[in-house]
């Protein structure tokens, strides 16, 4: 009998669902109204913090699996005082649904036990074996202006990915809501705001509101039905190091894309593509070296394609996730739904074969 992945999707909703409270807590507390926007230690903090909390409830259920994570504990072993910021929110973090924080383990036990957690992200990924990739905030900056940002987990076995869930605490709840210019600042999860996007191999992608206790009811998304590239909604990141966007100013005039592109933070944009809001999302090499990290794409790269979309490199390639900690074998990412993709990889390659 095929595996359902019923286990691990309810795992990992619900994991997602705990640690992005902690960072809504962090962002509320550490970052709003913060004289210094310089000040990166919010950004720590919510990332250790989100990571314990997610891979002690992955221990907790599946003892044997290995996570490839972003961060190590040996500087918090080394500093007792962001130790302990860090030890306060995890420890009052909990989902208010005793059965819910009950499937995840219940809270983490002691400094001792949330520094082992976070030190158990160290896997070197690779090809073999059920390996999660996680980002516990993905798009760091997005995260501090009050924009998008993500809790972002996947399970790979064997390479492939099974399992994807993004928490999205500042994207609108409701599906049909279009992608509005200031998405990419200023929405600090207040009412409205918060969306949880899943997804299962075969088994298609869905969306729910964040909760702070159990999961809510859930819907199916798909992408967008746009067939006029001139109608089309062009997103990209907000970061001009993570992406080209003068190649992609190129490349959306070619398509006769006249919409100003939306710029956002982190997986927000996969989540914003697979219901519809968003229609065409690039991210175009900027260095010939560079390699994408895994986590950074495991968990969209699955819910788009579950949605209706097509995800592949600048070559036309699917995202190859059996190699290790990074994308080491595709450069960029060009994510569309199917009926267009075709058409936006022609214009991709040709505008790139011309630099």
């Amino acid at each position: 009998m095929a595996h359902t992945y019923a286990k691990e999707l309810e795992v990992a909703e619900l994991a997602v669902q705990r640690a992005s409270l902690l960072t809504k807590k962090v962002f509320h507390e550490k970052v709003k109204g913060s004289i210094s926007k310089d000040d990166k230690s919010p950004v720590t903090i919510g990332d250790f913090g989100a990571q314990a909390l997610i891979i002690q409830a992955l221990q907790h259920n599946f003892p044997e699996d290995e996570v490839v994570g972003e961060e190590e504990a040996s500087a918090l072993r080394e500093n007792g005082d962001l130790r302990s910021q860090i030890w306060e929110h995890v420890k009052a973090t909990k989902l208010v649904d005793d059965s819910a924080e009950s499937v995840l383990g219940g809270p983490v036990k002691s400094v001792d036990d949330m520094l082992a957690a976070i030190d158990l992200g160290m896997s070197a990924g690779g090809p073999k074996g059920r390996i999660w990739a996680l980002d516990p905030i993905d798009g760091t900056k997005g995260f501090l202006r009050g924009g998008q940002y993500a809790v972002c987990l996947a399970l790979m076995v064997d390479g492939d990915v099974k399992v994807g869930v993004l928490g999205c605490p500042n994207l609108p709840v409701d599906d049909s809501a279009p992608l509005s210019a200031d998405v990419g600042s200023g929405q600090s999860d207040e009412e409205g705001r918060g969306v949880l996007f899943s997804a299962v191999q075969g088994q298609g992608a869905t969306s729910r509101p964040l909760s702070n206790a159990g999961l809510q009811p859930s819907q199916p998304i798909s992408v967008s039905s746009v067939e006029n590239l001139t109608e089309a909604t062009f997103c990209e990141s907000v970061e001009a190091a993570h992406s080209s966007h003068d190649d992609q100013f190129v490349i959306a005039k070619q398509l006769g894309i006249s919409r100003p592109s939306v710029r956002m933070d982190s997986q927000a944009k996969y989540g914003s593509l697979a219901r519809g809001a968003g229609d065409v999302y690039l991210r175009l090499p900027v260095k010939k070296d560079y390699q994408e990290k895994i986590w950074d794409h495991a968990a969209g790269d699955l819910i788009v394609r579950e949605a209706g979309g097509q995800v592949t490199d600048v070559n036309g390639k699917r995202l190859d996730f059996s190699k290790g900690r990074t994308l080491v074998d595709n450069k960029g990412v060009i994510a569309a739904p199917a009926r267009i993709h075709s058409r936006i990889l022609d214009v991709v390659m040709d505008v790139l074969s011309k630099k």
